[in-house]
């Protein structure tokens, strides 16, 4: 993968898709501009980005609807723009999964800042250990347990292995490489088991009902794997 992020910019005021191509593109990234939904879906076909720069007011399908369908469907850090600025259309993109939301006019620097903060946050982080070291083992906590990642174990405190599925794990996996990020059922699906998820099918509620048996200190009322009301879950590590 490039170390240039690739930027998409979907917004029907043609000034703005300049400005934001220019501007960020002299920051070092690589950006694409759409006009409508039509046109986003088509360059997201072609080649996924690592970002979408998404106006509420597009033409035809809204920026809201347009958000939504990438979240479901797509590991990408989402940040809504608008024109009226209003608190009802702030609420509503977060809650349908945006990572942040700016209101027009906007100083560009200041949309930079917050792009480049979503960004981080959808960085591949390193779990713990390192490969500097051949034997050692990458291993991430989870509550009262620790994930090995190579070994593809679950341990509790003493390190004696708790049985998992390979599905338990896989999510396990999903969650351990996602920190601190909301994640729908439909991502959880497509990236632990690679295919796409029927809202019928409440297998990943399931596991993460038996996982958090597993690893919380109390399942009932969970720290570690925590629902995100409207989204789905988010893994929250333990602070060091």
């Amino acid at each position: 993968m490039s170390d240039r992020l690739n930027i998409l910019v979907v917004d029907d005021d043609l000034a703005i898709c300049d400005l934001l191509e220019t501007y960020l593109g002299e920051s070092g990234y690589i950006v694409r501009t759409a006009h409508d939904a039509d046109m986003a879906r088509a360059i997201i076909s072609d080649a996924c980005p690592d970002a979408a720069l998404i106006d509420v007011g597009l033409p035809g399908e809204d920026g809201l609807a347009l958000a939504r369908h990438l979240r479901e469907h797509h590991d990408i850090a989402i940040v809504m723009i608008s024109g009226a600025g209003e608190t009802i259309d702030r609420i509503i993109g977060l809650e349908i999964g945006a990572d942040d939301y700016i209101a027009k006019p906007f100083d560009p620097r200041e949309l930079r800042a917050r792009l480049k903060s979503v960004l981080r946050r959808y960085a591949r982080v390193p779990v713990a250990g390192t490969a500097a070291v051949a034997d050692t083992q990458r291993r991430i906590a989870f509550g009262t347990c620790e994930v090995d990642l190579d070994r593809r174990m679950l341990l509790d405190r003493d390190g004696n292995e708790i049985p998992i599925t390979r599905a338990e794990f896989e999510l396990l996996r999903v969650f351990a490489e996602r920190p601190n990020r909301p994640l729908s059922r439909d991502q959880l699906f497509s990236l632990a088991q690679n295919r796409d998820w029927d809202p019928l099918d409440r297998s990943i509620d399931i596991r993460v009902a038996r996982l958090r048996k597993k690893i919380e200190e109390d399942a009932d009322h969970p720290r570690v794997i925590r629902t995100v009301r409207g989204i789905g879950y988010m893994f929250v590590p333990s602070p060091p």
